[in-house]
């Protein structure tokens, strides 16, 4: 309450505020995402052969906005949707909303006018490509990836979902190039969903004992964190299956086996730091690895697409 009443007493300029909502929101993770879509976008212009850097650039001008405004939405529904638990959990009382730093009211402004921005966004590709269909799906997908941040209150099966709404980064690029769907985004999606899976489960064996006093659901809460750690790896080995599966579906070559050897290796560092008798690494394989991961794999796949060429 102290903490609360100190920054409610703060007033805080337009940067601090602007910061305040990119910490909330944390803007640096759209490195999770972010990749997935530019890689599935890669893929899309080779299927379609777009090679004028002109019309890559308005793709590109078109994904990016509506990435970000997307999962800044998904990210306040979830700090508004978690508030009471994170003011209940020491590790996240800190938190913005908890802390008082920000306002419910403000947070669900700022909700709402990033859920506005992706739908006018998507009109983007309808301008350029003459494709209504990310306009179409963009409620049903802002209503999809604002369900997860419920699903903890009924279901262990919540790492699923939030891989499943991150599974719609390359689907979704895929879609808004093409007008079309195939096999090469949905194969790359099946990876996304195992990946971000995996790591959530890691990432979620920090609050099991909150979990179970709170009685939330996750798969460390339901089955412990040694089997939780297994879980998670072979999670992520089935993410590894999937990449090697988009190696034949969407025709890639060398450069692209590498780039999966080396996505396997950092597998293995991420689940040999993160032990049932340590946690203390737990941020440094969700955050740092995982980034690595993401960008690498956007980069071996562009890699390999020039190459080709």
């Amino acid at each position: 309450m102290g903490l609360a009443l100190a920054f409610s007493m703060y007033k805080p300029s337009l940067g601090g505020q602007l910061r305040s909502f990119l910490e909330m929101i944390r803007f640096s993770h759209t490195l999770f995402a972010l990749p997935f879509a530019l890689a599935g976008a890669v893929l899309a212009w080779r299927a379609i052969d777009r090679t004028r850097p002109f019309d890559i650039f308005i793709d590109v001008a078109g994904l990016i906005p509506c990435m970000i405004l997307a999962r800044s939405f998904a990210m306040a529904v979830n700090r508004l949707a978690d508030r009471r638990y994170d003011a209940a959990n020491p590790r996240t009382e800190r938190r913005h909303l908890p802390a008082g730093i920000l306002s419910t009211r403000a947070v669900t402004i700022f909700a709402l006018l990033s859920a506005l921005g992706f739908i006018v966004a998507t009109l983007h590709f309808k301008i350029w490509n003459d494709n209504l269909w990310p306009f179409y799906l963009s409620v049903p997908v802002l209503l999809f990836i604002a369900c997860y941040s419920f699903t903890k209150r009924f279901s262990a099966l919540c790492h699923v979902w939030l891989g499943l709404s991150l599974m719609l980064a390359p689907i979704a690029a895929w879609i808004a190039i093409t007008g079309t769907l195939a096999w090469p985004p949905v194969i790359l999606g099946l990876a996304v969903l195992f990946w971000v899976a995996g790591f959530d489960i890691l990432y979620a064996t920090q609050d099991v004992e909150f979990d179970r006093q709170a009685k939330l659901h996750s798969v460390p809460a339901a089955l412990g964190v040694p089997n939780a750690l297994r879980v998670a790896f072979f999670s992520h080995i089935v993410m590894l299956l999937c990449l090697l599966g988009l190696y034949y579906v969407a025709g890639l070559g060398l450069i692209y086996l590498v780039g999966i050897v080396l996505v396997a290796l950092l597998l293995c560092y991420e689940h040999a730091i993160v032990r049932p008798d340590d946690l203390s690494k737990v941020n440094l394989a969700f955050f740092y690895v995982n980034s690595v991961i993401s960008i690498g794999l956007l980069v071996v796949i562009l890699l390999d697409v020039m190459i080709s060429q």
